[in-house]
């Protein structure tokens, strides 16, 4: 009888970290340049002694959905969408390159470029740098201009470009923020064939139908495995009585 219930009660724990990793795809439905991540359950036989008969259901994180997203159009001079494959450049908060889709720009204090979520972003020599400006343009390239305060239109300087980057979808994976490095811990070289669409943003790439469908099969699959340790325990009980009157 115990044998039942460690089972379903590993099925049930695995079913809640798999719920977990789903609900938080949903969550992120809104969130710009968001990758959904990847799970699947396995069957890992349990080892040890006697017999070879029991295996728990295991959930397994297999990486990160890299497909695009939806590209929308919001007409934000600091807006910019990846344009097919390829990644912006940022800072992660332990000071690492990161890389992420998220193109929702803003100048914090001090001039500098970051994203919608405050990571800095990585030009040709560190974090981007915004100096006092009437007006910013980021080309296709990455490049960024601007028209100094005062100035006419002809005096449009180029300050820095952005760090783009295209490295192998294997090479990378998602870090507890959010952000992609590579596994190896590098960094990776910039790519001048990746391009930027200027006033747009990237979407979620979350299926919510898929989304939701899968959290509707896995809170069945939970009140299943529930069900299996009440069952035992009446089992037991039901026992238990047997042997008394016997």
């Amino acid at each position: 009888m115990d044998e039942m219930i460690y089972l379903a009660m590993t099925g049930a724990r695995q079913t809640e970290y798999a719920q977990t990793i789903n609900s938080n795809n949903l969550a992120n439905v809104s969130t710009t340049g968001f990758r959904a991540d990847l799970h699947s359950f396995s069957s890992i036989p349990i080892d040890g002694p006697g017999v070879d008969t029991r295996v728990n259901a295991v959930v397994d994180s297999y990486g990160t959905d890299l497909s695009q997203g939806v590209i929308m159009t919001t007409g934000r001079d600091l807006d910019v969408a990846v344009r097919g494959d390829g990644f912006l450049a940022v800072q992660a908060s332990d000071g690492t390159e990161a890389y992420t889709r998220a193109g929702d720009l803003r100048v914090a204090a001090g001039g500098l470029l970051t994203t919608g979520s405050g990571h800095l972003v990585i030009g040709d020599g560190g974090p981007v740098a915004i100096p006092p400006n009437s007006s910013l343009l980021i080309g296709n390239d990455g490049t960024i201009s601007v028209q100094p305060i005062g100035q006419g239109p002809e005096t449009l300087a180029i300050v820095d470009r952005i760090k783009l980057v295209k490295p192998e979808q294997g090479q990378l994976e998602k870090g507890s923020d959010g952000l992609l490095h590579m596994i190896d811990g590098s960094e990776a070289d910039a790519d001048a064939q990746v391009g930027l669409t200027s006033g747009s943003l990237e979407r979620s790439n979350v299926n919510v139908a898929k989304t939701l469908v899968n959290m509707i099969e896995l809170a069945r699959q939970y009140e299943m495995q529930i069900n299996v340790i009440k069952s035992s325990e009446e089992n037991a009980d039901a026992a238990a009585t047997m042997m008394r009157l016997g």
